[in-house]
């Protein structure tokens, strides 16, 4: 039997030149529209701000967790709120917030709020993946203190980049095949940069 899985998902940053465009009251395209009006999805929202890296991972965890009943698999850390699924809706007020934000264990309002989540999250029997930073302790250090060795990551995330993650989930978020998973417990979070990834194939033009 296959385990239950769930996806944490590092944030986008809300306090850049994307974030500034996306929550301009002036700006005119749908997406900008539709976060005034009624809202966007949290993983549309970061998807917008951060690009080919957060949409990797959110394609790659929505094709690939396994929640256990009661549970969204695919949930977002936050500057202030600890986590939130990815298909939460939020408007422009919480964006604001999330950039006012910092992520760093020294501070109670990104610490308190995760510590609360992660104790939740601990009551089900399933493994945790990040999809995120190892090789620094901004997320690491409270999410092994709530899951020790349950805490997994994808073994081909170290020495790559934030471009190249998000093109190797994409693929293999398309490909169907899913990554291989190390505990972060003892793993080697810094190594060598891999070779470049291939460039995607083109598809054929329908006729």
């Amino acid at each position: 039997m296959i385990a239950p899985q769930i996806f944490l998902l590092s944030p986008a940053h809300c306090g850049g030149k994307r974030a500034a465009v996306l929550l301009n009251d002036r700006a005119a395209f749908p997406l900008a529209e539709r976060l005034r009006s009624v809202g966007l999805t949290l993983g549309e929202a970061f998807s917008f701000l951060s690009g080919l890296y957060f949409r990797g991972k959110l394609t790659y965890a929505g094709r690939f967790a396994r929640p256990p009943a009661g549970c969204s698999g695919v949930q977002v850390i936050t500057t202030d709120r600890g986590l939130i699924p990815a298909d939460a809706t939020i408007g422009a007020n919480d964006l604001r917030q999330f950039g006012a934000g910092d992520i760093s264990a020294e501070l109670p309002q990104y610490r308190v709020p995760l510590q609360r989540d992660l104790a939740r999250l601990e009551q089900f029997s399933a493994q945790v993946v990040l999809l995120g930073s190892v090789a620094s302790n901004k997320y690491v250090d409270l999410l092994l203190e709530a899951f020790g060795e349950r805490l997994l990551f994808p073994s081909d995330f170290v020495g790559r980049g934030d471009m190249s993650r998000g093109g190797l989930l994409l693929r293999a978020a398309e490909a169907g095949q899913e990554l291989a998973y190390e505990p972060v417990a003892g793993a080697v979070r810094r190594g060598k940069r891999p070779p470049k990834l291939a460039p995607r194939p083109r598809r054929a033009a329908q006729a």
